[in-house]
């Protein structure tokens, strides 16, 4: 009988610990998305490459004009074919931690020796832009669930980096 208390105890803080860790991996908590989008903040605030002020300013000063993007295309096959190249997925697919894993990448890209990584780098920040006007421009409607919001992530470092 006790040999059955002991393995329910060890069951329950067990069950308890997977929970909260899930809670945790899944951003539900407030704080947890405010660090994640603090790390944004944080890849700004290192060398940034010309090119990711440049689409940063761009879409700024549009989005100060407008208020928001006007429509925007989606990204065509080519775009596409190039994200899956690096095994990016599409902005409305992605979550804050994939963005900053990502913009990261990306910065150390666009200062790479290596000509053809360095155009493609260029290239993925333009089409990151481009995504991110579309889905302002329609309001969102493509986010299919709350653990997808790696377009905040994006949107906070274009801030963070732009001088507008």
């Amino acid at each position: 009988m006790e040999m059955g208390k002991i393995s329910n105890s060890v069951l329950n803080k067990n069950t308890k610990f997977f929970l909260e860790s899930t809670n945790l991996s899944s951003l539900s908590c407030d704080d947890d998305k405010f660090s994640s989008l603090s790390m944004s903040a944080m890849l700004a605030r290192g060398e940034v490459p010309e090119v990711h002020r440049r689409t940063a300013d761009n879409y700024m000063v549009i989005k100060k004009i407008y208020g928001a993007p006007v429509v925007q295309p989606r990204i065509n096959n080519k775009e596409r074919a190039l994200l899956a190249k690096y095994d990016f997925n599409p902005l409305e697919f992605s979550t804050i931690k994939q963005i900053n894993e990502e913009l990261s990448f990306l910065k150390r890209w666009s200062m790479s020796l290596e000509k053809n990584l360095r155009a493609d780098a260029n290239e993925i920040i333009q089409i990151r832009a481009k995504e991110l006007k579309f889905l302002v421009a329609s309001r969102y409607v493509n986010v299919t669930s709350e653990i997808y919001q790696g377009y905040k992530a994006l949107e906070r470092y274009f801030e963070e980096i732009s001088k507008y």
